[in-house]
């Protein structure tokens, strides 16, 4: 077994597999979904450029060189924006005029994702993800931590662990967590 995981990123361009595909789908969708939001598309359309998107990505990934110095969530949001607008003069839609098509996603009406919610939000779904991977102790200590941000004591006693326990089940899935998300919270 390896004990040292490749990260997701790693995985779909070396080695990519159901689980890893499954697992990034699963991770990044809904963020998808927010931008197609953004753009103003209905729900069919959104889920229609979503999947284009993956499409892209089935074909990019593989070699796909990631730039530590560069985000891979922007490189992401240009995919979509540019199936976008490739979308949008394609169909020439007379409610699309040629500037909503050249402007960016307008973020007025409800504000982007900052740094803070991106990680949040990849790190809660790929923790969630990983729930199988652990023993339910294990996984729960973390959980209750991290995410319900309870305190140790606390969750040493609902659980009947010693404190140490605690945070060595901590530490064991947020490990596992920084090394399969290497590369996607930048």
């Amino acid at each position: 077994m390896n004990t040292t995981p490749l990260s997701l990123l790693q995985q779909l361009r070396s080695t990519p597999s159901s689980r890893s595909w499954g697992d990034f789908i699963d991770l990044y969708t809904p963020l998808l979904f927010r931008w197609a939001n953004h753009a103003g598309l209905r729900e069919a359309d959104a889920a229609d450029l979503v999947q284009e998107v993956f499409v892209v990505l089935i074909q990019k990934l593989p070699e796909f060189d990631y730039d530590t110095g560069r985000s891979f969530r922007a490189w992401l949001k240009t995919v979509l924006l540019n199936l976008w607008r490739n979308q949008a003069r394609k169909a020439n839609r007379a409610e699309l005029r040629q500037a909503e098509v050249a402007r960016p996603i307008e973020t007025t009406s409800e504000p982007e994702l900052d740094d803070r919610e991106y990680r949040e939000h990849v790190g809660c779904r790929a923790l969630a993800m990983m729930r199988s991977e652990f023993s339910e102790p294990t996984w729960r200590a973390c959980w209750l931590l991290v995410v319900e941000n309870r305190t140790t004591a606390d969750v040493a006693r609902e659980l009947g662990l010693s404190e140490n326990a605690v945070y060595i089940a901590k530490s064991r899935v947020l490990t596992r967590l920084r090394q399969r998300l290497q590369g996607l919270l930048e």
